[in-house]
């Protein structure tokens, strides 16, 4: 329970405190620091794979009881972890400040608050790539609630950040740099101080395994290759955005992933509980179970994220207007296709998960990174041939399909999974379930005159008829009597 009041809470501030955050720094300043971080995410992917593979043999340890190989796993993942650091800073301070200089479409009188911004950025990474091992251990022994606590906090001290840029005279984007470094910084240190009072092997003590350490380096590089591709995907596109549109237009897409990580927030933390038992399942060879979880992790998800996603992408001009003072350009367009990104994004990921169960990442690593590659150039010739903004996410939502098709072609084989089965028990539920809960909603939305009225009625029917349409279709017959169980004995109490 505390989890779903977490992710709520988390989804709430996060988009009221974009709504101010805009509004204080202007489009023009929250277009440069919706950019100019994005910079240092392309060095961050490092990090990102080195959490995955810290996570993946932390879990697999687990799973088989072998506490003294934990330890070892821990402290050679920090050892690696502090040297990324020193790469991902040296490559920051030169070829990042370059580009910044550079190429960035940024306004001269601004340049100065970039470069701020920037450097806070770049802290923030070194701080997160530190941290990320313990966070990695938090997930790999599952105290779920440790992160609803510790995020809680989070989204009190962000929210307690938009009212210290309305005190003052300063320079906004400066501010709220800083700031957001500072409680970056302060979370990481709590999340340390957590593990190392529960977790016996977070305590680091000096060892070189060559062969563990081998093994890990093998597997993280072929995680950095598809991790480069992410980044240049997201990242990527946001500097073809910007070079070819300027920093409005990176304000409309900051807005649409402001809207697109809260919603992500749900399937994060639901996830995050199933994942480590997929690893776990595949240590103890227990592929059946391995599957189930698969099947459930995937079609739960797009569940959820129907259920959150059907009334915006229905209402995105009033739930706009709503929520923001001034509406950046293309923002509502940016936000539906990034929506059904995610969706697919979010299904596929316990494949992801289950690929990297295994250790045997390179050829699902070289193949899916290869495809994701294409993103940004067939992106960049499209707008080169006068494509609009909206394009290049349009480009992304296509090659998303293909490369979750082509996971499923891959892991097939690496887990005994039945691809038959997989379609049926998943594929075919959830279109069904989007079939029969779109209808009423869409119908109502031609129907009724536009009013807050016909808003709360469209908004409520797609939530009724996505919980309706996933207990008619979406659930198997021991889902749902489990589910019927369930209800029961909270009637009777």
């Amino acid at each position: 329970m505390l989890l779903y009041v977490r992710m709520l809470l988390t989804m709430a501030v996060s988009l009221y405190t974009s709504r101010v955050v805009l509004n204080v720094l202007g489009i023009e300043d929250f277009g440069i620091y919706n950019v100019v971080g994005g910079i240092v995410a392309m060095f961050s992917f490092l990090n990102t794979a080195m959490a995955a593979g810290t996570q993946r043999y932390l879990t697999f340890e687990l799973g088989k009881g072998n506490m003294e190989q934990l330890k070892k796993v821990f402290s050679t993942s920090l050892q690696i972890h502090v040297l990324i650091v020193l790469l991902v800073i040296c490559l920051a301070e030169t070829i990042g400040l370059w580009f910044l200089y550079n190429k960035m479409t940024i306004p001269p009188d601004r340049m100065d608050a970039a470069v701020w911004t920037y450097q806070a950025a770049v802290a923030s990474t070194a701080v997160l790539i530190i941290s990320a091992p313990y966070n990695a251990a938090i997930i790999a022994h599952e105290k779920m609630k440790s992160f609803a606590y510790i995020s809680i906090l989070e989204v009190t001290l962000k929210l307690l950040i938009v009212y210290l840029l309305l005190l003052g005279d300063f320079d906004k984007l400066k501010l709220y740099a800083v700031l957001i470094l500072g409680v970056q910084m302060s979370i990481q240190v709590i999340y340390q101080l957590y593990c190392k009072r529960q977790f016996t092997e977070t305590k680091y003590h000096w060892t070189y395994d060559k062969k563990l350490f081998k093994e890990m380096t093998a597997f993280v590089g072929w995680n950095l290759w598809g991790n480069c591709t992410a980044i240049a995907f997201t990242q990527g596109i946001n500097i073809l955005l910007n070079m070819f549109f300027g920093p409005v237009v990176n304000a409309a897409r900051g807005i649409s992933v402001q809207v697109q990580n809260a919603v992500n927030q749900f399937s994060f933390n639901f996830q995050t509980a199933l994942n480590p038992q997929i690893t776990k399942s595949y240590a103890q060879q227990d592929y059946g179970y391995m599957h189930q979880l698969i099947f459930r992790s995937s079609k739960f998800t797009f569940f959820l994220l129907l259920c959150l996603s059907l009334p915006i992408e229905l209402e995105t001009e009033t739930i706009l207007s709503i929520w923001l003072s001034n509406i950046p350009e293309n923002s509502v367009t940016f936000l539906r296709i990034i929506l059904c990104i995610t969706v697919v994004d979010s299904v596929a990921n316990p494949l992801m998960v289950s690929a990297a169960a295994t250790g045997r990442v390179k050829r699902y690593q070289s193949v899916i990174g290869g495809i994701l590659l294409t993103i940004v150039p067939i992106s960049y010739i499209v707008l080169k041939m006068g494509g609009s903004p909206a394009s290049v996410f349009i480009v992304h939502l296509c090659i998303c399909i293909i490369a979750f098709i082509t996971r499923l072609l891959i892991i097939r084989p690496m887990i005994k999974l039945s691809l038959r089965l997989y379609i049926r028990q998943v594929i075919v539920r959830c279109f069904i379930v989007l079939a029969m809960s779109a209808v009423i909603p869409i119908t109502l939305k031609c129907c009724l005159k536009e009013s807050m009225i016909s808003f709360i009625i469209v908004c409520a029917s797609c939530v009724i008829c996505v919980i309706a349409s996933v207990y008619i279709a979406g659930l198997s017959k021991s889902e749902r009597d489990f589910i019927n169980k369930k209800l029961q004995a909270i009637c009777k109490s």
